[in-house]
């Protein structure tokens, strides 16, 4: 079979294709020169959006699609939107400047309310797995911010594309619930976060991705210097909107019951070789300084770069 140049390949990133009948959505895309770090690779903020840019298409490309983000058409009529409650994903390796990368993404029901979506990044060219993530979701009124169970004209909808299939077996999934971070706990905190204008979504909150960048904000520079992230997990725990002033914290999980140790050395002969796990979370700032709302607790995990 002729294989595709890079121009057809390019023409074609913006047009995703179902696959295996309607069960799995592919597409492709390009990694752009403003979508790496500083060490030439895709950030995981681009990963995250590329997982998100192939969802919403999914829905748009399906007969289901509505007129809201990522909404079908039975939740477009009822004021619907989906909220994200936890996201795992895992890094084999990150893409560089220029590399062609494919998406499938696919969903599954959650229990008895709620849905599963699951992805998987390959090189385009020689279909090495890159990265693997999945997500949980759940069901908001639009108007009154509350969750509400789905409605059985939208189940009708989504289970026709239900596949029973998993980016991150179960043995693998990262189900364990994420430590609860104290003030006594952290070694790390960076205070004073402000969401933009342009942070929001088309549902009026802050898009999901932007929460990543603030979780990393404290984290030690030779943390983000030496090594790199193998794993994260986020668990959305309430909104944020562009009102809200946001403070973020961390500490290696290993060393969350051990208070009063700032002088952990990431770099040291016993650690170079190790990985590194951390806590976070991100809090809202409030006036009153004993009830500070979680927005978002996470988990991460890195590898000493060779």
């Amino acid at each position: 079979m002729k294989e595709d140049s890079a121009e057809e390949v390019l023409a074609n990133c913006m047009h995703g294709k179902f696959h295996e009948g309607i069960f799995v959505y592919r597409q492709i895309f390009s990694v752009r020169s403003y979508e790496i770090g500083p060490d030439q690779t895709a950030t995981i903020e681009t990963i995250l959006n590329f997982l998100q840019e192939t969802a919403l298409n999914h829905v748009g490309s399906s007969e289901i699609g509505g007129d809201g983000f990522g909404a079908t058409r039975e939740m477009s009529i009822r004021k619907l939107i989906w909220v994200v409650t936890r996201i795992q994903v895992q890094v084999q390796r990150y893409s560089a400047w220029g590399d062609i990368i494919e998406i499938d993404t696919w969903v599954d029901a959650h229990g008895k309310n709620g849905m599963r979506r699951d992805w998987v990044i390959r090189d385009h060219y020689t279909k090495e797995d890159l990265v693997r993530a999945t997500s949980t979701w759940v069901m908001m009124n639009g108007e009154t911010r509350k969750l509400c169970k789905i409605p059985e004209e939208v189940r009708k909808e989504l289970t026709p594309f239900f596949i029973n299939r998993f980016a991150i077996s179960n043995k693998d999934t990262d189900s364990e619930k994420i430590h609860k971070l104290t003030d006594q706990d952290a070694e790390n905190i960076q205070t004073g976060l402000v969401p933009r204008w342009n942070d929001m979504d088309a549902n009026q909150h802050v898009n999901n991705v932007k929460y990543i960048g603030w979780v990393l904000e404290c984290l030690p520079a030779e943390v983000l210097e030496d090594y790199y992230m193998t794993s994260m997990t986020l668990e959305f725990r309430r909104e944020c909107t562009h009102s809200n002033m946001l403070e973020s914290m961390a500490a290696p999980t290993s060393k969350l019951n051990i208070h009063g140790n700032n002088n952990y050395n990431y770099n040291s002969i016993n650690n170079i070789n190790t990985n590194l796990q951390f806590t976070h979370l991100l809090r809202l700032l409030d006036d009153d300084d004993d009830q500070r709302p979680e927005v978002v607790r996470a988990r991460t995990e890195w590898h000493f770069k060779n």
